[in-house]
């Protein structure tokens, strides 16, 4: 008796995945970043200059800090020689003079001066030490160039 034969043919798996559909896609990508790359312009940051300030400030609190690290806390004509541990307090009550005499005037500026000498890390220490105390106007002086 012969065999019959079904109409199906068996399938057999595929051993091999098509790339060209890949590449063509990779291309267009490739394509489209090679076109629009150039027309991104980076962002530019504009960096502050180092000048003179427009207005100084009416009322400063110098703390000066001379070759030998030693501290002074200077208002006015009032000098006082300090010690690291006490400048935050005379700050403060220098401060709290000046609010007592102009209503008008809520933070005085703080304005650290330090010898080219002194080493970084004792003027980090007086700002630190202002900065724990609460003091938020804290500025360096230097000298501007001409």
């Amino acid at each position: 008796m012969p065999q019959l034969s079904s109409g199906r043919k068996k399938r057999r798996t595929m051993n091999e995945i098509n790339m060209v559909p890949f590449i063509d896609v990779m291309l267009v990508l490739l394509i489209i970043f090679m076109v629009t790359a150039p027309l991104i312009t980076p962002s530019v940051i504009q960096l502050p200059t180092m000048g003179q300030a427009p207005r100084q400030p009416d009322q400063v609190i110098q703390i000066i800090v001379d070759a030998n690290a030693q501290l002074e806390v200077r208002e006015g004509k009032t000098k006082v020689s300090t010690t690291l541990n006490q400048v935050a307090a005379q700050v403060i009550a220098m401060q709290d003079r000046i609010r007592e005499t102009q209503v008008g005037n809520p933070s005085t500026a703080v304005v650290i001066s330090a010898d080219k000498s002194v080493a970084y890390e004792q003027v980090v220490n007086v700002m630190d030490a202002l900065q724990q105390a609460g003091i938020s106007r804290v500025g360096l002086s230097v000298t501007t160039r001409r």
